[in-house]
């Protein structure tokens, strides 16, 4: 990911005429939003479509970006969005319920393996997860955003997001103690 100042010199370029400075920001975030957009559909290639979709609206919105937030609150917000209409429109289900990744076969120490197991458990747990509550773990967690700027992402009240880390967490254990008996 690139640094801020990075992405502010080029969307000023953008905005005083030169849109191929957009370029710079699709390098320094395309893996990132693909990454975010593979977290909802599983599928390599639907998510690179989305990712793309996302920077297409994206630079068509600059002119709504009013540097309230940070760029990167503003686009991660853009590409939720695009997302969760795209897999709407497509009437597919947000977030899979496939595991994130498979587990390696190079040989491993043993608690490196049972760790990879744990945060895998975790992630298809969190994948169970009512909208809500799933969002606001995937952006807060996953994509290791603070409280302020996840809820600017997820367009919610701090309060809110709070609440439904909470209650998010509150679901997880109780079905993470489900699952082990």
């Amino acid at each position: 990911m690139g640094e801020p100042n990075d992405d502010d010199a080029d969307l000023a370029r953008v905005q005083a005429g030169d849109p191929e400075a957009f370029e710079g920001i699709v390098r320094r975030w395309q893996g990132r939003l693909i990454g975010l957009a593979w977290r909802f559909c599983r599928d390599r290639a639907a998510a690179e479509d989305m990712a793309q979709e996302a920077f297409l609206k994206a630079f068509r919105s600059l002119a709504t970006f009013r540097r309230e937030s940070k760029f990167s609150t503003w686009l991660t917000a853009v590409a939720l969005n695009t997302y969760r209409s795209r897999l709407r429109s497509d009437g597919l289900p947000l977030l899979a319920m496939e595991p994130t990744r498979a587990i390696s076969v190079a040989p491993v120490a043993l608690a490196d393996l049972q760790e990879q197991e744990r945060t895998e458990a975790v992630r298809r747990l969190v994948l169970t997860l009512p909208r809500r509550y799933r969002e606001a773990i995937v952006v807060y967690y996953f994509e290791e955003r603070d409280l302020a700027e996840s809820a600017r992402v997820l367009g919610i009240a701090e309060g809110t997001l709070k609440a439904r880390l909470h209650r998010g967490r509150e679901l997880l254990k109780r079905r993470g103690a489900e699952k082990t008996r």
